[in-house]
């Protein structure tokens, strides 16, 4: 059965309120975690001379917006929660737009790179064609998306307070490709361990040429 608009706005309002809540105890919990690996697969997949325009999709309290100022290159950061909106601006200097992932508003061919690490698995999966669509739209040509989410059977549903979709590659393949990004590279996280050991799928996709 499709998910109803009224269905998808309680999904949403229901996902962030959980993170407004718990937002200081997020910000605690992630602040050491290592995706230095995912920054890098993106940056180097960018083509032309840095610094490089990135938007942080679902940016959080904003410690990877930190790290990509740090490198030299102008971050923007876009989260739904205003908790992490206002913790993204305050630690991080950066522009933070606050924009639920249903709802986006984006210019169009403005971004070298999109960071989406560890956000787009909250989107329905009825709602992820069009909204790939708007983040293809929003890069440069040649502009390069990264996404890291928790792999699965192509399932999707409530964990606790927040919603999530749960995909293995090749269905994330076939999405991507379709709303325009063709595939650079792909791994599993944490590094180092057996593949049961490893619950998070990332990849790297470019803009098509159109």
């Amino acid at each position: 059965m499709p998910l109803q608009p009224e269905d998808l706005a309680s999904i949403t309002a229901t996902t962030l309120d959980d993170y407004n809540r718990n937002a200081e105890g997020f910000r605690e919990g992630t602040r050491d975690h290592d995706v230095s690996q995912n920054i890098e697969a993106l940056l180097r997949h960018i083509r032309g001379e840095a610094p490089f325009t990135i938007l942080d999709f679902g940016c959080g309290p904003g410690r990877d917006l930190r790290t990509f100022t740090r490198l030299g290159h102008q971050a923007i950061g876009l989260d739904g929660a205003e908790s992490f909106v206002v913790m993204a601006r305050a630690d991080s200097a950066c522009e933070v737009w606050h924009q639920d992932f249903l709802n986006l508003d984006l210019p169009a061919a403005r971004f070298d790179g999109i960071f989406a690490n560890a956000s787009l698995f909250h989107v329905p999966r009825q709602e992820l064609p069009r909204v790939l669509r708007q983040l293809c739209g929003t890069l440069k040509p040649g502009g390069v998306l990264f996404s890291s989410n928790p792999r699965g059977e192509n399932d999707e549903g409530w964990n606790g307070s927040r919603y999530g979709s749960w995909h293995d590659y090749q269905s994330w393949k076939a999405l991507l490709e379709e709303a325009g990004f063709d595939a650079l590279e792909h791994y599993y996280r944490p590094a180092g361990l057996p593949r049961e050991q490893q619950p998070w799928l990332a990849s790297v996709w470019r803009k098509r040429a159109s």
